[in-house]
């Protein structure tokens, strides 16, 4: 399956499952270069005979839905150019926006959700520094309240950050049942794109639904950045992703991660 056929349908069954899994639709448009972005929305235009943007434009009926149809039909710059003084500029319209919460949600700002839906990530990466020297604190603290905008930011800036501390809730993510998750893990064991291994999903004693969010996370971040995810865990945890998944996992499962992992040397 082509990458961008499988952000499709990601992107498809992430719609049918509502507001628990609005973090697939974040990670596939603030995770993935303008190209890919621009073939996932292709690919589904073709499978479904719908635009993505109107599927959750119709489907989202809550305050993300600006947030959520901006990020998806994004087309970033994403070449070195950065302007400072605009830069700064809008890290101080974020901080007035974040301020003002309390009588405006942030996500529903227009400035908002202009400036993380349209600016390149590394312009981004320039307002988010500006916005710490001005209030104090990253913008991903200050919006901690506002899970979706927060991992919009963390997934724009900060990927493999975002990915090796990300904590999944089996409540709160995709379900799927035992037997679907292990047909999934064969399928793409078989495919091998590769991955990343988030953390709370490498705990003793995680269930599947939990697992199955994981095997999403990596099979859709392996391909450009395991080098980067690995070196990332290993700074946040002390062990290297090699041995964490000897001392938590087993059996096939394990294998199949390890020998993922090793495609990443």
């Amino acid at each position: 399956m082509h990458p961008w056929e499988r952000d499709a349908r990601m992107a498809k069954e992430a719609l049918s499952k509502g507001a628990q899994s609005y973090d697939v639709l974040i990670e596939i448009a603030c995770t993935r270069s303008s190209e890919e972005l621009l073939g996932a929305r292709r690919a589904y235009h073709s499978l479904f005979d719908h635009s993505i943007e109107e599927d959750i434009a119709y489907c989202i009926n809550d305050s993300n839905r600006k947030l959520l149809v901006a990020l998806v039909s994004s087309y970033r710059y994403e070449g070195s150019m950065v302007n400072e003084e605009i830069a700064k500029s809008e890290a101080k319209t974020l901080c007035i926006a974040i301020k003002n919460s309390d009588k405006k949600k942030a996500v529903e700002d227009d400035e908002v959700v202009r400036i993380l839906t349209t600016r390149s990530k590394l312009h981004l990466k320039a307002i988010f520094k500006h916005y710490k020297e001005m209030c104090s604190k990253t913008l991903d603290e200050d919006v901690e309240d506002d899970l979706n905008l927060k991992e919009t930011v963390q997934c724009l800036c900060s990927p493999q950050t975002y990915f090796s501390k990300v904590k999944m809730n089996p409540s709160t993510r995709f379900q799927r049942s035992f037997a679907s998750n292990m047909a999934f893990l064969a399928y793409f064991y078989i495919n091998i794109f590769a991955f990343q291994v988030l953390e709370m999903a490498l705990k003793g004693g995680v269930d599947e639904n939990t697992k199955e969010a994981l095997t999403r996370v990596i099979v859709t971040q392996a391909d450009g950045g395991m080098k980067e995810i690995k070196e990332e865990y290993h700074k946040q945890y002390g062990v290297s992703l090699s041995q964490k998944i000897q001392e938590t996992t087993y059996g096939n499962y394990k294998d199949f991660l390890l020998t993922l992992v090793a495609r990443g040397n």
